[in-house]
């Protein structure tokens, strides 16, 4: 499939944003939920978010009601839970489907390329990370329970720093 900047996306307040806008950086895309048990490790993102994005490192998150009804809130909602219940800076799009016949076109790609455990294709919760490197290629995939703080050396190994 290639790279990923093809792709476009809806932002929570309702801006249309290629991902080429991305392209040379490294990214960490998750898909999010306000009210999973995860929803913590938004924290978590957001300090590797502080600590890496001046190297050339961005995380994309992407709202999903796909598990448990686990977002149940709208896009202002989910903007204002952003930033008054966690310190969320990084960028965050509307809600998409994550698995499917509705699953966004970029999560499609995403978990073709970087598959889960025994070749598995479905996102299987919240809070699963895919990592891009800065050719726009997903290299690798991880569990919602890999907390953010343990993909540090990976972040740092594609920034090359």
């Amino acid at each position: 499939m290639g790279d990923i900047y093809h792709h476009h996306a809806r932002t929570l307040d309702g801006r249309d944003v290629s991902l080429e806008d991305y392209r040379g950086k490294v990214l960490l895309i998750v898909n999010t939920a306000s009210r999973c048990g995860f929803t913590p490790q938004f924290t978590g993102l957001e300090e590797l978010y502080r600590h890496f994005r001046d190297k050339g490192f961005e995380i994309l998150g992407f709202p999903c009601n796909q598990f448990a009804n686990q977002e149940p809130l709208d896009e202002a909602g989910i903007q204002a839970f952003c930033t008054t219940t966690y310190p969320v800076s990084f960028p965050m799009f509307a809600k998409v489907e994550v698995n499917g016949a509705g699953a966004h076109p970029l999560y499609q790609q995403l978990t073709a390329e970087a598959p889960g455990l025994l070749g598995s294709r479905a996102v299987k919760w919240n809070f699963t990370k895919f990592l891009v490197n800065r050719r726009g290629e997903p290299v690798e995939r991880f569990a919602p329970t890999v907390k953010p703080e343990h993909l540090a050396p990976k972040i740092a190994k594609l920034l090359e720093i």
